[in-house]
């Protein structure tokens, strides 16, 4: 009989979902349609096989680290799960190095005192006391970087931003969490054609998952968008230059929404840019960073453009 193993406690699972399963016991679980639509009662599995039914719908980016849906899953062995953010461990890490990228944004990047999983385009939370954090996506490609490699923006009156900003310094001691998100590049469709749209320091996980999509040998177009106000606000354009040297399918097109044109950059707003350059993205991957009002108007638009809801992934900060 198998068994579902959660919070310590195993339970025996014959002939029930695991959802029921440990509802029946007591064991608080979101959940609202019991039917697999609505993905309220989304677990992930930290043992075991899930049954690929228990995953139907989910993006890949969630199939790859183990979520699925209580509701849907009979498991055929004995599986141990656990809550979405459980992941969410602190972790000691020393600062190897701080370097300015643009006039308001950083470049940090951080050794873990212990092995660390992660993908390309994830975030952490980076904290500066016991009670107060911040969430970083990572620029780093953890086959191609030794250390973890974060964009932070200086925000107006942040306390953490201007704490990192005037305080930080290389050697010092910090606690970050496990890297989650579902912001990532999943080898496979390698003739998938990829658009990345960003703005400000959103470039992070785009230019980690560039990276890591090309290391993965991805064969498809690989077009990276990153707009700013003016020319001062792109950041990292030498070395996504260099990129675009190296690799035929992947494109960089820097955008500056204000002042003249300037000889090497696209002029307007860069999800105006992008889908202009892009009008059918019907069978596109779409990776979507930065500024919220900008993320949340591009899911729509490159959804109306074609783009499948399964294959647009976003990450607002």
């Amino acid at each position: 009989m198998p068994k579902v193993n959660f919070g310590g406690q195993s339970y025996d699972c014959k002939d029930k979902s695991v959802l029921d399963c440990l509802t029946a016991q007591g064991v608080a679980i979101p959940s609202s349609c019991h039917s697999g639509i609505c993905q309220t009662c989304m677990l992930r599995a930290v043992g075991g096989n899930v049954p690929p039914k228990a995953q139907e719908g989910l993006k890949p980016t969630l199939i790859d680290q183990n979520y699925f849906l209580a509701c849907s899953c009979y498991p055929e062995e004995d599986i141990e799960v656990v809550l979405p953010n459980d992941a969410l461990t602190r972790v000691r890490a020393t600062v190897s190095s701080i370097e300015l990228l643009a006039g308001d944004i950083i470049g940090i990047k951080i050794q873990p005192s212990q092995t660390f999983d992660y993908r390309a385009g994830q975030f952490i939370n980076f904290y500066k006391d016991e009670t107060t954090s911040r969430s970083y996506s990572l620029a780093s490609v953890p086959a191609l970087n030794e250390d973890i490699f974060l964009h932070v923006r200086k925000v107006p009156d942040g306390l953490v931003s201007n704490w990192i900003f005037n305080n930080l310094q290389v050697n010092d001691i910090v606690s970050i969490s496990m890297a989650v998100g579902n912001c990532f590049y999943v080898p496979g469709k390698p003739e998938q054609d990829i658009l990345l749209i960003g703005t400000g320091s959103g470039l992070a996980p785009l230019y980690g998952i560039a990276r890591d999509a090309l290391y993965n040998k991805h064969k498809g177009k690989i077009r990276l968008y990153h707009g700013a106000y003016n020319t001062a606000g792109l950041y990292l354009a030498e070395e996504l230059r260099k990129l675009e040297e190296a690799n035929s399918n992947f494109s960089y097109i820097p955008c500056i929404s204000e002042g003249p044109a300037v000889n090497g950059f696209a002029k307007g707003m860069v999800l105006d840019v992008a889908l202009a350059d892009n009008p059918d993205l019907a069978g596109w991957r779409v990776f979507l960073c930065g500024n919220p009002a900008m993320v949340t108007s591009a899911k729509t638009q490159t959804f109306l453009a074609g783009a499948a809801t399964r294959d647009i992934f976003a990450d607002p900060f």
